[in-house]
């Protein structure tokens, strides 16, 4: 089976772990949640895969790098979801730190590949 280019990156990879991690953890909040912050955390998160998918297919620099800005803006959603399942204590604390820590890395790697993108003659 043929592997695409975004599929290879490291980026990807981590978010594609943190999708599945929010997807699990997920799973035990309160029903009533379904509709809500549940599905709002799982969408940020299946979004910061999907754009770096999409971005990266795309053939100029301007694009890959809209699609990454997207990408770290969902980042960044599921950092704030993340925050207010702390505070409402959906999360333990030590969910927190571990999928906040994730999150912080992954938007670190999306600057990084964003800075490649926009310094590639």
């Amino acid at each position: 089976m043929y592997q695409f280019y975004f599929e290879k990156l490291e980026v990807w990879q981590n978010a594609r772990k943190l999708v599945k991690e929010v997807y699990l953890i997920t799973q035990s909040f309160p029903e009533n949640e379904k509709f809500g912050i549940t599905n709002q955390i799982r969408r940020a998160s299946t979004s910061i895969t999907a754009n770096i998918a999409e971005g990266l297919s795309r053939k100029s620099n301007k694009d890959k790098s809209r699609f990454l800005n997207v990408a770290f803006g969902s980042t960044i959603e599921v950092i704030n979801f993340l925050i207010l399942l702390n505070d409402l204590s959906f999360l333990n604390d030590t969910d927190y730190k571990s999928l906040r820590e994730k999150s912080e890395h992954i938007s670190n790697q999306i600057n990084s590949l964003y800075k490649t993108i926009n310094t590639e003659s």
